[in-house]
């Protein structure tokens, strides 16, 4: 098992360093803290300090470009591990997902059970799921589950990469919000996962993103089909027409690529 000392002392094994980054991907990265609910989580899971499982969780937005950006640079102090993490697993979401599924499986096998939080108001079913949990079932899981997993994981990392607010109209109402794949999931299997081929939407624009009448180009910017501009309805003039040029709001990282815009502007969205 590969090990590397961070600057505090401890070390991380290859394994914690997955988890953490599994974690990291899941909440926004404001809530990288130890008194979040999921860092305690994977903290007792690892037999670390909340605060320990936070500066790592600061050290993966160090290599984070969009963080970098916006002027947040995350922990300075990381290890060469951290970095061959992220550069592992950058992109292939799909296997951070089932990796980290096993590890949690052998780990919860190997200590205390981990505490339940209560549930959190206003939020959807699937949301309201602690996203460090013992898995139930065999290590080994179906595909059908694997997909739902799957499917978790990029909920959890859009909607927190965008605040829970849709990037259209900002509502931000969980239930109410879809993480919208960019290039649907059917059309190619390896964007399924990728947090960059997504968009926070309400379900009303997600609907209309979905079947071509809105559309976002390669500078971010709101693009409404020809059919939804000529309509005198009132109701869609101000819940989709308005929108028209208009900027997106941008997530905080995770920024969808401009190579899947245009697959959508190409082949899904009605030009006229």
């Amino acid at each position: 098992m590969t090990e590397e000392g961070d600057k505090y002392g401890s070390l991380w094994s290859r394994e914690e360093l997955v988890l953490a980054l599994y974690l990291y991907c899941q909440i926004p990265f404001a809530q990288t803290k130890a008194s979040n609910t999921e860092v305690k989580r994977l903290a007792h899971l690892l037999g670390r300090t909340p605060s320990s499982v936070a500066r790592k969780l600061g050290n993966f937005g160090a290599f984070d470009p969009l963080l970098a950006q916006r002027g947040v640079s995350g922990l300075t102090h990381y290890s060469k591990a951290d970095r061959a993490a992220w550069e592992e697993f950058n992109g292939r979401w799909d296997q951070l997902v089932a990796e980290s599924r096993d590890l949690l499986a052998f780990r919860s096998a190997q200590s205390a059970p981990l505490p339940v939080p209560a549930p959190a108001p206003d939020v959807s079913i699937e949301d309201d799921l602690p996203v460090i949990a013992q898995p139930n079932g065999p290590t080994q899981e179906p595909r059908v589950v694997m997909t739902r997993l799957y499917q978790s994981f990029f909920r959890r990392a859009v909607l927190s990469s965008y605040g829970s607010a849709c990037c259209v109209c900002g509502l931000d109402l969980p239930a109410l919000l879809v993480a919208s794949h960019i290039v649907p999931w059917a059309a190619r299997q390896d964007t399924r996962t990728d947090p960059q081929n997504g968009l926070c939407l309400c379900a009303l624009h997600d609907k209309a993103f979905d079947r071509g009448f809105l559309s976002v180009d390669a500078g971010y910017k709101i693009v409404v089909s020809v059919a939804v501009r000529v309509s005198r309805a009132t109701f869609t003039q101000a819940a989709l027409h308005t929108f028209h040029h208009q900027q997106v709001r941008l997530p905080s990282r995770f920024v969808p690529k401009t190579e899947y815009l245009q697959w959508h502007m190409d082949h899904v969205f009605r030009s006229a």
